[in-house]
């Protein structure tokens, strides 16, 4: 299944241009199978998704969350109480806080804005699921970058995303799982799993 995993829209990211309707539009053109809408510190909830799935029955529609974690992003997917995760902690209380809740941890574009990633990971202390190798905003050098990570650290997922803002980007990175994903809880098993793999259009 194909899913773009982080996206923003501007009913709750400032920095968004993408209607939500528009952005679920934008997904079935782009041949998605679901999508998680990942706000900045902000998670929607199930009310509010549910206005989204009706309109795109066919779509499966999740809510994660992009925490300004201590040092960087981090994308997070399963969780219970969002409120748990303040912007600022840092990424080693970020990634056990997220574990409690059943939920799993990817890191947003490393090494994006000279991010000295792995050094953050070490004396953080975080216990990461897996990092994003490829988004709209990751250039050559970052997704080149990211797959050295991942060579190095197998144990991780790889996950491909638009990091979309406006609806025009959505879907030009994805993960293709082997897995059928439908809720929250079949995500963190096909990401934990390394079911994925990140593909690029762009």
């Amino acid at each position: 299944m194909k899913f773009d995993l982080h996206m923003h829209t501007r009913r709750h990211s400032h920095d968004a241009m993408s209607d939500p309707f528009e952005l679920i539009k934008a997904a079935v053109a782009a041949g998605l199978d679901g999508i998680v809408i990942t706000e900045h510190d902000y998670m929607w909830p199930e009310e509010e998704l549910e206005e989204l799935r009706a309109a795109q029955p066919g779509l499966v529609i999740l809510g994660g969350i992009e925490v300004t974690g201590r040092g960087g992003d981090m994308l997070c997917y399963g969780l219970t109480n969002p409120f748990a995760l303040p912007r600022g902690i840092s990424w080693g209380e970020l990634t056990r806080e997220v574990h409690k809740q059943g939920g799993a941890c990817v890191a947003a574009h490393p090494n994006r804005w000279n991010q000295p990633f792995e050094k953050l990971v070490r004396d953080q202390n975080a216990e990461l699921d897996g990092i994003e190798v490829m988004s709209n905003n990751m250039d050559s050098e970052l997704r080149r970058m990211a797959a050295n990570l991942l060579a190095k650290n197998p144990q991780y997922a790889q996950l491909g995303n638009s990091d979309s803002h406006e609806p025009g980007t959505v879907g030009c990175c994805y993960t293709d799982f082997d897995a059928v994903i439908r809720t929250s809880a079949d995500l963190v098993a096909a990401i934990k799993a390394r079911k994925g793999k990140a593909v690029s259009h762009r």
